[in-house]
């Protein structure tokens, strides 16, 4: 198709470009409605083009009543803070270290963060790798609460 005697490029500089009355192009029905309007209809390209992740969901969320929650609390914490413990009652000093039960607490999970300075003993439901290390290291055990042994998760 020839360019130069196109109708577009001939009414270019004019005041409608071949669209009649100025009156006719005023307001927003001439671009199909205000803001996102349309966008399931006459604007789905431009939604398709620019802004594809405009509608619907995406990803996947875990149910809440599935989720299991824990609390984290680091190693170095609890060693830190044996003597609040053992007036808590959290915690019992036992022949050749400390027993803490978190199981009292809540669901927590103990993380490898800081320096055991004493064989801990710890009841806990879920440990860290590096937490599990740390403890082993000092002399003590992680036990996880409803399982045998140490568990790292």
């Amino acid at each position: 198709m020839a360019t130069k005697d196109r109708k577009r490029r001939k009414k270019r500089g004019s005041r409608t470009c071949g669209g009649g009355s100025h009156k006719k192009s005023r307001n927003s029905g001439s671009r199909g409605g205000k803001g996102m309007a349309g966008t399931h209809k006459g604007k789905w390209s431009w939604i398709i083009k620019f802004d594809p992740e405009h509608f619907g969901d995406r990803g996947f969320q875990i149910p809440a009543a599935v989720k299991e929650v824990y609390q984290g609390i680091n190693v170095g914490e609890l060693d830190e803070s044996l003597a609040r413990l053992l007036k808590e009652g959290i915690a019992t000093e036992r022949e050749g270290g400390y027993l803490i039960d978190l199981g009292t607490v809540g669901k927590v999970k103990v993380l490898g963060g800081g320096k055991v300075r004493h064989p801990l003993t710890i009841k806990a439901s879920g440990f860290s790798g590096t937490a599990v290390e740390k403890i082993e290291a000092s002399g003590g055990k992680a036990l996880v609460l409803g399982g045998e042994g140490a568990k790292a998760e």
